[in-house]
């Protein structure tokens, strides 16, 4: 019981800094497109995991791990923060957010779903329940933004995208019977900003017109959403499995919508409250189970 309100503490604190990362975002990058963003954040988080390693002797560690070990690392980086969040991104745009991220939020019960398949996780009923209580609560915040057109190929995207998350989840599962969670957590971002890469001849120009000022904003993105939600996201996992893991830090977007009240100035919503009891009440389901 004790490791498993350890692992569900760290969950919650990924959600939290997702939730911290996405408001920092809201709060200085209005006009910069949702890949540059990313691909800034990738490149400043790994940054600091090449600083951590080199001040711990981890790279010695990484030349010795197997091929195996490594490509599964970049099929799990590149899954999580390429190929997810391109599609994320332009579902968000073709779409918009309040008819996105219903969609999205659906990786909790893939990530269960893989678990179940290919790791041989016992699922109990209860986590199940709590997991459809999370995205439900998800989709009720969600609602009361504002309405958008559906485009038959932003909703593909939103579809391949917590397909993709999950698949990465599942991966970073796996790994973490071979490696630390320090060590895990900042491979997959730096094979994820060799991934990232790839779009530097289409956004090399909207990158080097960053201000003095967003690269500060976008710093403190990538130091509470990509090197601390992710540490402790990762910890989560290699301690209660992912689908457990999954369900609960998938709150995130509550959680956002809680902190854009308070910070941002926005509006409460009677919504909110509403999705955020679901919220605690599919967590507390997910800890006793």
């Amino acid at each position: 019981m004790h490791g498993l309100l350890l692992g569900i503490l760290a969950a919650l604190i990924s959600a939290f800094s997702w939730a911290a990362s996405t408001i920092f975002i809201k709060l200085g990058m209005n006009n910069k497109s949702a890949v540059v963003v990313n691909i800034f954040r990738l490149y400043v988080v790994s940054v600091m995991y090449s600083v951590i390693f080199l001040a711990r002797g981890t790279f010695p560690k990484l030349a010795s791990l197997s091929p195996g070990v490594l490509g599964v690392a970049f099929i799990s980086g590149i899954l999580g923060f390429v190929v997810g969040d391109y599609f994320y991104f332009h579902a968000l745009k073709m779409m918009g957010v309040s008819r996105t991220v219903p969609i999205t939020s659906t990786y909790p019960l893939w990530a269960i779903l893989w678990a179940f398949l290919f790791l041989g996780r016992r699922i109990r009923p209860q986590v199940v329940i709590g997991a459809i209580l999370v995205v439900l609560a998800i989709i009720i915040v969600r609602r009361a933004e504002e309405k958008e057109r559906i485009n038959p190929k932003g909703f593909i995207f939103a579809m391949i995208a917590p397909i993709s998350w999950s698949l990465a989840i599942l991966t970073m599962d796996w790994l973490t019977r071979s490696l630390d969670v320090l060590t895990l957590a900042g491979l997959r971002m730096m094979f994820a900003a060799v991934g990232v890469s790839l779009f530097l001849p289409k956004y090399s120009s909207e990158l080097r017109r960053i201000t003095g000022r967003e690269a500060m904003v976008l710093t403190g993105a990538a130091v509470s959403g990509l090197l601390l939600g992710q540490y402790f996201f990762v910890y989560s996992v290699g301690t209660v499995g992912s689908q457990i893991a999954a369900p609960v830090s998938s709150i995130n977007p509550v959680i956002a919508s809680l902190l854009a009240v308070n910070f941002l100035g926005e509006s409460p919503n009677r919504r909110i409250m509403e999705g955020l009891l679901l919220a605690v009440l599919g967590v507390v389901l997910i800890s006793t189970a």
